[in-house]
């Protein structure tokens, strides 16, 4: 089964390479799109003071980090969980950059842009020109909001874990015809593969007496009776079934 880790975070600032730092971080696994329930949190001592424009955003002040453990006091547990996993995140330019930041101050392998995905960028090709931060696209989905009055990494990451799961298809995704059964033939038509018959027949619902009845029922009515014919229903040659 595919595994990934749907990852968001709070820092201090936009820029780790202007002084600002990671504060707290939160993980969803997903196996086949869908929440394991397992997920890593921690909130993080950024070795600094928070600005008040961040604290407006997410509402972590230096009170609630200051005994907060340090990253490196957190980064092998964070990576085990991570482990080899695709890593998800909306605008992952800006999670990544904090993260692969940490790991290098702690002389940790950095991430690297090839093992995320972008979910803004999802969002962009399926609905250009029209607002697609998180908040918008959970709207856009159905995905109630009333646990997020204030940024927070696991609420954003379970919030984001639904929205991937819809612009990935949605629930219902194994009914996306587009994608086909059995690929493209020429000319670039879908060609679905045929499937044998049941190893093990259904057993039939109705009784021989409502078959006879429905029989009756369509001999009755029909004028054409091929349809039915080439399904296997037999109709009996009677002048007092047949319209006029």
């Amino acid at each position: 089964m595919a595994r990934e880790i749907v990852l968001d975070t709070e820092t201090t600032g936009f820029d780790p390479r202007t002084g600002d730092r990671l504060i707290e971080v939160g993980c969803i696994e997903l196996l086949d799109l869908l929440p394991t329930g397992r997920t890593f949190h921690r909130f993080v001592n950024p070795e600094r003071s928070i600005p008040a424009d961040a604290i407006k955003v997410h509402g972590i002040t230096d009170d609630k980090v200051r005994d907060a453990p340090k990253f490196h006091e957190i980064v092998d547990d964070l990576m085990e969980f991570v482990g080899d996993a695709q890593m998800i995140a909306h605008n992952a330019a800006f999670d990544r950059n904090f993260i692969d930041f940490e790991l290098n101050r702690c002389g940790r392998p950095i991430t690297g842009e090839p093992r995320w995905i972008d979910t803004l960028k999802l969002a962009q090709t399926r609905f250009p020109g029209m607002p697609n931060s998180l908040d918008a696209l959970c709207k856009r989905y159905k995905v109630s909001l009333v646990e997020r009055t204030l940024h927070g990494a696991l609420i954003d990451a379970r919030l984001l874990a639904e929205v991937y799961l819809e612009l990935r298809g949605g629930k219902e995704r194994v009914l996306d015809l587009s994608s086909g059964v059995g690929g493209r033939g020429p000319g670039g038509l879908i060609e679905i593969a045929a499937y044998g018959a049941r190893p093990r027949p259904l057993a039939p619902r109705s009784t021989e007496a409502e078959h006879a009845t429905h029989v009756a029922f369509l001999a009755s009515v029909l004028k054409d009776q091929s349809l039915w014919q080439a399904h296997g229903v037999t109709f009996l040659e009677t002048s007092a079934t047949e319209p006029a």
